[in-house]
């Protein structure tokens, strides 16, 4: 059944243009409690943010829905989407909100939805909210309205978790090391955390106004946090994206370090450790294909998935896989976080550098990626990558990189783009079968 609200991550849009108006926070959050108000129970959810200015608009809107229908809602205030996920498990409540729009600018929002179990809703709840939201609503009798409060120690059971995952044999003393916070949900708690390990930790991104959130800083603009590390001279530096269930590394001399090689990293510490399950790791169809031939060295294997980090963790609970994620920087360590956790999977990454005592280039470095492009081209309409034209093509070039590479096509789940992305031997001859393929591309869809 098509979605007409819910996309790849909850719902997502411009602020002020629906879905992302304050009308229709409020009925989400209508259609959501009603969908979860399930037995005689004092029903609960908490509500998470991070720092745009919508937010207000937004968690005002939602509070009204939710105590409409019985809901009683408990607000946190800015906190990274998986400390949402945390608190609505450990809290016993029966869902958990997260309002974000993760890496996108302060102009955009979103709501992510996690059921009790802390995970986001399947397939089929979703299907169910949508259908509540375009229908009459049951509201509560006045004296079932729900109550709403704010708690002020959410922060701080965050970190007391993050750290809880940290080598209980290890500190970070003597590192010195750079945190980027994208003025995001997690610029209080990141630098926090690392300090109390020990770390020297100087803060960047961490001066929200609202309106700055991903604005030239956080995991998908690092110049700036690898400008600082290597002005300051320190050992590594994190970046984390606005909601921080994303992870960036930039090493000491300022590399960017992408989530394929954080992922490798883990991945041989667990199971140098004997705590890696499913033998191997699970990534999306557009991880490098030199992690995969890096892990088969290592007598490890590689379970690819459609892009999205919900369908990385569904292969992983039916796989029985605890590590997982994406080349942009999901990383999602199931022993801990039932989602992407950037500061969790800092942790892991620091303790692997700490524990080896060499620098982070030569402890991140795993593999040389081999040369990959990806490409965008917009269309107008149809499905342009049924033309047979653009078949023909596709099936040259595929070919062509038998054996030596890969070809991955997609359609945007978010916007009117084709994605086409290469990868091979050559860096010349992926930039040309590319280049092939968005021509076709454009030819079918003019």
């Amino acid at each position: 059944m098509a979605r007409k609200y819910f996309g790849t991550d909850g719902i997502r849009g411009l602020t002020n243009t629906k879905p992302m108006t304050a009308e229709m926070a409020m009925r989400i959050g209508m259609a959501a409690g009603a969908h979860f108000r399930r037995g005689d129970h004092r029903h609960r959810v908490v509500i998470g943010k991070d720092t745009r200015l919508s937010g207000y608009m937004l968690e005002n809107a939602m509070v009204a829905g939710f105590t409409s229908v019985g809901m009683d809602v408990v607000l946190v205030g800015p906190l990274p989407t998986p400390a949402v996920a945390m608190l609505t498990h450990s809290m016993r409540a029966d869902m958990g909100v997260m309002i974000s729009a993760s890496h996108n600018p302060y102009q955009d929002n979103g709501i992510k939805l996690f059921g009790p179990d802390g995970y986001k809703l399947s397939d089929a709840d979703e299907l169910a909210i949508e259908e509540l939201i375009d229908s009459e609503i049951e509201l509560s009798a006045p004296g079932d309205i729900g109550r709403a409060n704010r708690i002020e120690d959410a922060r701080g059971r965050y970190i007391h978790f993050a750290k809880s995952t940290f080598p209980e044999n290890l500190r970070l003393d003597g590192m010195k090391l750079v945190v980027d916070c994208a003025n995001g949900a997690a610029y209080n708690v990141a630098p926090s955390a690392l300090w109390e390990l020990g770390a020297e930790v100087i803060a960047i991104g961490v001066t929200p106004n609202g309106k700055n959130i991903n604005d030239r800083v956080g995991s998908t603009a690092p110049q700036t946090l690898s400008e600082t590390v290597v002005a300051s001279g320190a050992q590594v530096g994190i970046a984390l994206d606005g909601d921080a269930d994303r992870l960036i590394v930039v090493d000491e001399a300022g590399k960017v370090i992408d989530g394929d090689q954080l992922m490798a990293t883990i991945a041989a510490s667990w199971a140098r450790a004997g705590r890696l399950k499913g033998g191997g790791l699970v990534a999306t169809v557009m991880s490098n294909l030199g992690l995969e031939r890096h892990l088969a060295a290592q007598g490890l294997g590689l379970v690819r998935t459609a892009v999205g980090d919900r369908h990385v963790l569904e292969k992983m609970r039916t796989s029985g896989y605890n590590v997982g994620g994406e080349q942009s920087g999901h990383i999602i360590l199931s022993d801990y976080a039932t989602t992407g956790d950037g500061l969790v999977a800092a942790l892991q990454v620091l303790a692997e550098i700490q524990r080896s005592g060499a620098p982070a280039s030569e402890v991140l470095h795993r593999f040389d990626p081999l040369p990959q492009l990806l490409k965008n081209v917009r269309f107008a309409g149809g499905k342009p990558l049924d033309d047979p034209r653009v078949k023909d093509v596709v099936a040259g070039v595929e070919a062509e990189l038998a054996g030596r590479g890969r070809l991955v096509l997609r359609a945007s789940g978010t916007e009117p783009v084709i994605r086409v992305m290469a990868e091979g031997e050559d860096a010349a001859h992926v930039e040309q079968v590319v280049d092939r393929i968005c021509d076709a591309v454009r030819q079918a869809a003019a």
